[in-house]
């Protein structure tokens, strides 16, 4: 029986499909590299207190720095919260309970872990820095 456990094993080896070879290696960023992808090319604007809960198309959490909210119109907004940043998990699950229709510096998040979907904190939002998407360049 180990043979065949060890024959099948050394044959996904040999094909790729067992571990990670050196071409399908991927590079982590860093969570300050991570954050600097997705602003590149854009210029922070005028910080915001409110944005509108019905424009927000995805959500994600940078480790340890902040959240990115991205809304219909590319413009992606970061909150740096002021306590708790070092929290933030890429892999934690935010919940919001909000009682307007925008989500707003005030509002506080908690974050609940993806594996063992238990609470971990939660954390106070803080001002949304506004990224709006470059414009298109004509040729």
């Amino acid at each position: 029986m180990k043979r065949v456990h060890l024959a099948i094993g050394s044959a996904l080896l040999g094909m790729g499909l067992l571990g990670v070879g050196a071409a399908d290696a991927r590079v982590r960023l860093t969570p300050q590299a991570q954050l600097d992808k997705i602003v590149a090319g854009r210029v922070a604007g005028k910080p915001v207190n409110c944005i509108n809960q019905r424009d927000i198309r995805s959500t994600e959490i940078i480790d340890g720095i902040g959240i990115v909210y991205t809304t219909n119109n590319g413009t992606a907004y970061v909150n740096r919260p002021d306590g708790g940043a070092g929290f933030l998990d890429s892999d934690d699950i935010l919940v919001t309970r909000s009682y307007t229709s925008q989500l707003c510096r005030i509002d506080i998040v908690q974050l609940i872990s993806r594996t063992g979907q238990f609470p971990k904190g939660s954390i106070g939002l803080n001002e949304f820095v506004p990224y709006p998407k470059p414009p298109k360049v004509r040729s």
